[in-house]
């Protein structure tokens, strides 16, 4: 099947032409992308309640973090590779909280997983201690409260940009606690931080205007000979719906594209179809 760009449907964003998936083009006719319209804070989960937003029950065992169930990927703007996620990398080994201390230097990127969430990421300032969006405000917190109870990794090197120097990373940081709701200036915690890391307006709200070519790539691996482009106008958009995979894991977005595949292609097949 190769590299393939169609159209998927979710609710949460509206489709829209697109050209040709590797980003050159080489011939006429409109494909399709997608570009988020609305969407709730995939940080805004409130304790007691799961990720579809209904109450845990108390009895129920909490998921735990499985590496096998990580989404590859790779981000393109253009041609140049933006972002990469492989679960060959070495930096996706993931530590509990208190182990992962040791490790982290201030101005350093943390992400805490565990599977069937939202990954969550913050920024190390030292003293162990983290600053983070979270439930739309921006918060100093120690990393082991910010965890709660997830594994976490530093993530310096899943985005290709050139990183500030620790000390601007970490100013930009503790220049925003306390901000809060109509304050904020990032749709989530990855945004936030990774333009604390970067100085990105890319990667703020309503950073790049959404009009004409979608610049960016989203190529999500389904396996060694095979991937799934999607192509946005904005890095905050295609940031949504990497997201939105990290939640789901690889064995439902793989089932999500197999499902879509099967009904484009009872599409092709019914008469009359073009």
């Amino acid at each position: 099947m190769g590299n393939q760009m169609d159209k998927l449907s979710h609710l949460s964003y509206a489709e829209v032409p697109t050209v040709d998936p590797n980003g050159v083009d080489t011939e006429e006719g409109s494909r399709i992308g997608v570009s988020y319209i609305f969407s709730n804070d995939d940080d805004e989960l409130e304790d007691g309640c799961a990720v579809d937003g209904k109450e845990k029950d108390p009895n129920q065992e909490e998921k735990q973090y499985d590496q096998r169930d990580e989404v590859e990927c790779a981000v393109y703007n253009r041609d140049e590779c933006i972002y990469e996620k492989s679960v060959k990398s070495a930096h996706l080994e993931v530590y509990s909280p208190e182990n992962l201390l040791n490790k982290c230097k201030a101005g350093d990127l943390v992400e805490f997983v565990a599977t069937g969430q939202f990954p969550h990421w913050a920024v190390y300032v030292g003293d162990f201690q983290v600053v983070h969006l979270h439930r739309a405000e921006v918060k100093n917190s120690f990393l082991t409260d910010a965890s709660q109870g997830r594994r976490c990794r530093v993530v310096n090197d899943l985005y290709k940009f050139k990183a500030l120097g620790p000390d601007m990373v970490v100013q930009n940081a503790m220049e925003q606690v306390g901000l809060k709701d109509r304050e904020l200036s990032w749709r989530n915690s990855e945004c936030f931080a990774a333009w604390c890391r970067f100085g990105k307006r890319e990667f703020k709200l309503g950073g790049e205007i959404r009009i004409g070519k979608q610049p960016y790539r989203l190529k999500v691996v389904k396996s060694d000979k095979h991937s799934h482009t999607l192509e946005f106008q904005s890095l905050e958009d295609m940031i949504m719906e990497k997201r939105r995979n990290d939640h789901l894991g690889r064995s439902a977005v793989l089932r999500e594209l197999a499902a879509h595949f099967s009904s484009v292609e009872e599409i092709k097949s019914e008469p009359g179809a073009d």
